[in-house]
């Protein structure tokens, strides 16, 4: 009933009758600890099984059904010994958990029919090592530099750091009056966000741009509609720019609470470069008790693969 609940919510796209309660300074208050864990395996498009549906034509019986074979899925995939040294389910600690209940079948709600609007003639731009070395698996590893921001412990990008990877899906939202803070679990990123009092007064085409050096998460700046918090990122590097997009991809971010325990993030992205037209995704924040804190995430510490990454590669060599 709960996943039901969400999708209609999401289908409703932005329909809103719930009330936060304020902070003391008079803004909604969203603050509290997240996690996004249960959607952990939905994927980002509508699969080729549901071609000519949508999100609203996906029954709860119908879901209840994906979810379970992706659960199966899910723990076939890591019961092998050659997975982690063959931990199986509930004796673990890397996955959050091995029963998720994904509350979509997929996450684009826009365009209607669930598909990213890429440009056909947008050429690849994830470069060498990228945010992960998984977009580089075959090298060549000469240095640190040809690894991942991700495999060297700086940043797993936005929004990457906030998608859920089976484990590290805690969020701690954190508000003043001039500003918001969230901070990841993975890799333990700050993301400090300036919030300006009242909407947002606009430039003549519609957005303010960040001035200034390029950033791993961009330049973020939010605002209050009513009851959302709306925050938009420009100004990133390329190795970090979302999606695969260029370094003139703009990210819009509302953050909208639907329930005591639910906060609707809505990321929308434009960038005429990558993609024929803005497009949306959706998903649902989890509040979970004050007791589930954010985990440390020691990254450097033990991080053997940087190392044996660039020693295999030597021995190869040889």
């Amino acid at each position: 009933m709960m996943a039901a609940a969400v999708v209609s919510g999401a289908a409703a796209l932005g329909a809103q009758t719930f009330s936060p309660p304020k902070t003391p300074w008079g803004h909604p208050d969203l603050q509290g600890i997240y996690s996004n864990d249960d959607e952990t395996g939905t994927p980002m498009e509508r699969p080729a099984q549901f071609a000519g549906k949508s999100l609203a034509d996906i029954t709860p019986e119908e879901l209840q059904k994906i979810v379970k074979e992706r659960n199966e899925q899910f723990v076939e995939g890591v019961s092998g010994t050659e997975f982690a040294g063959g931990l199986r389910p509930p004796a673990h600690l890397i996955f959050d958990t091995f029963d998720r209940k994904n509350s979509r079948a997929w996450l684009v709600v826009d365009p209607a029919d669930g598909r990213i609007p890429r440009r056909s003639d947008a050429a690849p731009r994830r470069r060498t090592g990228g945010v992960s070395t998984n977009a580089n698996p075959r090298g060549p590893f000469n240095s640190w530099l040809d690894m991942g921001l991700y495999d060297r412990c700086i940043t797993r990008g936005i929004p990457n750091s906030m998608m859920p990877a089976g484990y590290g899906s805690r969020y701690d939202i954190t508000q003043s009056p001039d500003s918001v803070v969230i901070r990841y679990e993975m890799i333990h990123e700050a993301r400090v966000i300036p919030v300006e009092d009242g909407e947002r007064r606009r430039t003549v085409d519609g957005r303010t741009r960040a001035t200034g050096p390029r950033k791993y998460l961009g330049d973020a700046r939010g605002w209050w509609e009513g009851n959302t918090l709306v925050v938009e990122t420009t100004n990133f590097l390329p190795e970090t720019a979302p999606q695969g997009a260029t370094e003139q991809v703009v990210m819009t971010e509302r953050f909208t609470a639907v329930s005591p325990t639910v906060v609707e993030w809505r990321v929308t992205f434009e960038d005429p470069n990558t993609w024929t037209r803005p497009w949306t995704f959706v998903m649902p924040l989890t509040k979970v008790d004050s007791s589930q804190q954010v985990f440390e995430y020691a990254c450097h510490e033990g991080n053997h693969a940087m190392r044996n990454i660039l020693s295999a590669a030597r021995a190869a060599e040889k």
